[in-house]
């Protein structure tokens, strides 16, 4: 299918110059490789260098009609974007100034290039010096994770999805590279509630007291149910309201049960005098007959 043909679906017939780049870019996958080996077919690669055409040409590109263009799903997709752009060796470049007007968060410009700048260091500080010269961090999932989770952090909204599509990175990459910069630099990105002392959390419980003055049990503290069988009612007058009123549906519960009980003895009858069943003796019978006979 003609690339021209393919732009009109997607609504960037208009600029030739991102049509021309991605002819180019098609032309260098078509001598770098065969497409087939990695699970592109001919039309999702006319579209993926339709995208990474526009993304180096900073034009607006609609990533869910191309996707259903390519006939593949979005994960199959992503992956074979990702494949391409490795080996035609063109990277998504993301910018934390164009990010920041984008998203209308300009404001979180100095604290995500400042996280990134701990993060790379922390990053490496951790690995062997081996290994340390052999990081790449010129990716755009770092500039776009770093940007989302201080995004979340200073209590902005930024669309997760769209930042995964900028990116040109699937979700569970973003997720893992979220998790390591939250690990690793939670000063900067971390995100999580502190946890509050149990003995500060006040319960509803003292929304029920109707005198709340008169209680004398200490803050936050509960009574039992021996302690009302100890107290008695005078001392069960100080205790807050739900408390009495346990106290008095126990008591209610307690006469109920002894007049039931009371009740069931005096109304029980008698036993009536068991009847013993007449037993029977066949064997004096039949010794009698045959007596009789031998007579």
């Amino acid at each position: 299918m003609d690339l021209s043909d393919i732009a009109a679906r997607l609504g960037i017939s208009g600029s030739k110059p991102l049509i021309r780049k991605a002819e180019e870019l098609r032309r260098l996958a078509n001598a770098k490789f065969d497409s087939s080996i990695i699970g592109v077919g001919e039309v999702c690669k006319a579209v993926i260098c339709l995208e990474i055409a526009a993304s180096r040409l900073k034009v607006t590109f609609d990533r869910q009609s191309a996707v259903r263009l390519s006939g593949m799903s979005d994960k199959a997709y992503t992956r074979s974007l990702n494949g391409m752009q490795n080996c035609l060796g063109v990277k998504a470049q993301l910018d934390v100034r164009e990010l920041g007007i984008q998203f209308g968060c300009v404001r979180l410009i100095p604290f995500v290039q400042r996280g990134l700048t701990l993060y790379k260091e922390r990053f490496r500080a951790a690995l062997p010096e081996n290994r340390r010269g052999a990081v790449d961090f010129s990716r755009a999932v770092f500039t776009g994770v770093a940007f989302y989770l201080c995004a979340k952090r200073h209590k902005l909204k930024v669309d997760k999805l769209k930042m995964i599509e900028l990116c040109g990175t699937s979700e569970s990459e973003f997720s893992n590279i979220s998790t390591s910069m939250n690990d690793l630099c939670f000063d900067v990105f971390g995100t999580a509630k502190e946890k509050k002392d149990p003995a500060s959390v006040k319960g509803n419980r003292e929304l029920l007291d109707a005198l709340p003055s008169k209680r004398k049990h200490g803050d936050g503290g509960d009574t039992s149910d021996e302690s009302f069988e100890s107290n008695g009612e005078e001392d069960a007058s100080e205790l807050p309201t739900y408390k009495r009123h346990k106290h008095m549906e126990k008591r209610a519960y307690e006469e109920w049960k002894s007049s039931v009980l009371a009740s069931n003895s005096r109304s029980k009858p008698a036993e009536p005098n068991k009847k013993k069943q007449t037993q029977l003796s066949f064997a004096r019978k039949v010794q009698k007959s045959v007596t009789a006979e031998s007579v």
